[in-house]
């Protein structure tokens, strides 16, 4: 049975047997706080536990490394819409240690895009483009560094209004332990 078929078919008893009950919540985040984090699996369920956090407490938004790449990318643009429309007050920019984009290695990355089927061809037009492609993709030397460029980042958006208290954290992710790295409210 396919990937697809598994999930179609838990999800039909999920809904016949209303498991979906424990889990009705509000759009509007009840403790008006959003957090950047990281996409790493090991994160799933042990990040909102290590912040005591339920279903409908917060925004969360996940990327690789739980980084801005953009001033106007899809993640500030996210932040943006949580700040306004549901209220956020705070926001937490949430990495982790041994994130995998710490120090990634883009030429094995794009190795393995090459073995799956992406020419060369296609990544010679995208560089000729003007898009650096190794640079798009490299994630950061420091997982606090890059913790801190996020919440400036934020801080500084012109979008971003005064009173948004913005903190940079780094959490465990075996024991969930959270590190201080930008207390928002300095």
């Amino acid at each position: 049975m396919s990937k697809l078929n598994d999930i179609l078919e838990f999800n039909k008893g999920f809904v016949e047997n209303k498991d979906y009950e424990q889990y009705i919540a509000s759009k509007n985040p009840k403790k008006k706080i959003l957090i950047l984090s990281c996409m790493d699996t090991r994160l799933t369920d042990l990040l909102p536990k290590a912040l005591n956090l339920k279903n409908g407490d917060a925004k969360i938004v996940k990327n690789a490394g739980a980084s801005i790449m953009h001033p106007f990318g899809s993640v500030i643009r996210s932040i943006i819409v949580g700040i306004y429309e549901f209220n956020i007050d705070e926001i937490f920019v949430i990495g982790h240690h041994g994130c995998g984009m710490c120090n990634l290695n883009t030429d094995n990355l794009l190795q393995k895009a090459i073995d799956r089927g992406i020419t060369k061809e296609v990544l010679e037009t995208l560089q000729n483009g003007g898009i650096d492609i190794k640079k798009w993709l490299h994630g950061f030397d420091s997982v606090e560094e890059s913790i801190k460029d996020s919440v400036n980042l934020i801080k500084k958006h012109p979008l971003t209004p005064q009173g948004i208290s913005i903190h940079g954290l780094a959490i465990d992710p075996e024991t969930g332990k959270l590190d201080l790295i930008v207390n928002g409210y300095n």
